[in-house]
């Protein structure tokens, strides 16, 4: 067989594999430009394929595991492969999307199997915050590689998926990814699984010194006008432009909505809090902050809470906010008071806008504590204390903790209407488009964790 002969068909060997498949409808079409093609580990070709391609234009970098060669195990090979594309996208500044795949890693190797998932766990480490990291479920990711799956900033599954420290499988699907908040995005199939990726890719800065985004954009549904008495999430939903919000950790933590969309064409994270925030729905929210903050995505943030259920998780949500350079506004459509004010709300979470609605609740402590504080001397001598007590209380969140008497202190930048809230969100981000930050001399904060 002839030099040309023997190198076609090796690439139709390969192209007929699942990695490649993958790799056809991840990437636009011919976009793709491969490297190592020909690597071999043992006596074939290494276990996945590797290079740069577009999505929507955008230039990404990408492993892909490929289950057809070994099943998808990891091997030396595989390491080098994998660590050139971190060092390609680092050089380049692009994303990384990672796509899983494999039965584990080839035991044959021993040490050098070990040091090559050790190689691989540090580099997307340190790679983190530097690009967007997007891991791709798409069958097993047991061991080792479920924890550099789970490092990327954003995890989306498919129904085959399986992310599990546990060679068993238990408890390695989708949605057990879901409920422990591991995986973001959790799809019906594989090929709603890689639209996801796709849709994600778009909205993400190419890395941390290259700023949101900006797209075409449709305009604001007529159907999500803004008005009093909606919650958090449906504020943020409703202000962001038409279809282009992505809801991240749905099911987990759901007293906190997060996720990514773009107003006026330019991608900003938003945040919702509504009701009491648990402790997952304040770790689901720091970790997005951060990572908006880590590639200076504005964070608008809607607040209609009334306290934490943990302090530990209160804490990391309020270092999350405070320590955040990035352009944030907030806006209080309902309650905002005592620890959820000073955490998410005001200068405490180093907000740079706030605003509220009129009819919102603003306070120091929640209203009954601090009006039994102040006012308890008018119950003396009650001869129905139970009524008249709640009488004073709502007498007195609606004298004394409006937005009004905080705007008078300066504790609140402006009080808009529910329908003026994207116009005035959108003239805060404008004016905040310059931000620029000198922090402290230090390597990082001890966050809870």
């Amino acid at each position: 067989m002839s030099a040309s002969n023997e190198l076609q068909a090796s690439r139709d060997v390969l192209a007929a594999t699942s990695a490649y498949k993958r790799i056809s409808r991840l990437f636009d079409e011919g976009s793709f430009q491969e490297i190592d093609a020909y690597a071999k580990s043992g006596d074939g070709y290494a276990e996945a394929a590797a290079g740069r391609g577009t999505i929507d234009g955008c230039p990404v970098y990408a492993y892909v595991q490929n289950s057809d060669i070994c099943g998808g195990a990891m091997s030396k090979a595989q390491a080098q492969k994998i660590k050139k594309v971190y060092d390609l996208a680092l050089k380049a500044g692009a994303p990384v999307i990672g796509v899983f795949d494999s039965n584990g890693g080839r035991l044959d190797e021993g040490a050098a199997m070990m040091a090559a998932y050790g190689e691989i766990l540090l580099t997307s480490n340190n790679l983190s915050g530097v690009v967007p990291q997007i891991a791709l479920v798409l069958g097993p990711c047991v061991g080792t590689s479920a924890m550099i799956a789970a490092s990327a900033d954003f995890v989306v599954m498919s129904d085959k998926g399986e992310l599990t420290l546990e060679t068993n499988g238990a408890e390695a699907g989708a949605e057990a990814a879901v409920k422990a908040g591991v995986c973001h995005v959790a799809a019906a199939s594989e090929d709603e699984a890689i639209a996801a990726v796709r849709s994600l890719v778009v909205k993400l800065p190419a890395n941390n010194l290259s700023g949101a985004p900006v797209v075409d954009f449709a305009g604001v549904s007529a159907s999500a006008a803004v008005a009093a008495g909606m919650s958090g999430a449906d504020t943020i939903k409703a202000i962001a432009d038409e279809g282009s919000f992505t809801e991240l950790s749905k099911e987990f933590g759901s007293c906190a909505v997060t996720g990514l969309a773009t107003m006026n064409g330019m991608t900003v994270g938003l945040v919702a809090f509504d009701g009491v925030i648990c402790a997952d729905g304040c770790s689901k929210a720091a970790r997005f902050v951060r990572f908006c903050d880590a590639f200076s995505l504005p964070v608008v943030t809607a607040v209609n809470a009334e306290g934490f259920t943990s302090v530990r998780e209160a804490c990391k949500l309020s270092n999350a906010y405070s320590e955040a350079t990035t352009a944030k506004a907030t806006v209080i459509c309902g309650s905002a008071v005592g620890a959820v004010y000073i955490a998410v709300a005001g200068r405490g979470a180093n907000a740079d806008i706030t605003l509220a609605w009129p009819d919102a609740v603003v306070s120091p402590l929640a209203p009954a504590t601090a009006c039994m504080f102040t006012c308890s001397d008018q119950l003396a001598g009650s001869a129905d204390p139970v009524h008249d007590r709640e009488k004073l209380i709502a007498d007195y969140a609606k004298n004394e903790c409006t937005p009004f008497k905080a705007a008078a202190e300066g504790f609140i930048e402006d009080i808009v209407l529910p329908e003026e809230t994207r116009a005035k969100v959108l003239g805060a981000l404008d004016m905040l488009a310059g931000k620029r930050v000198q922090r402290l001399a230090k390597k990082h904060a001890n966050i809870q964790l």
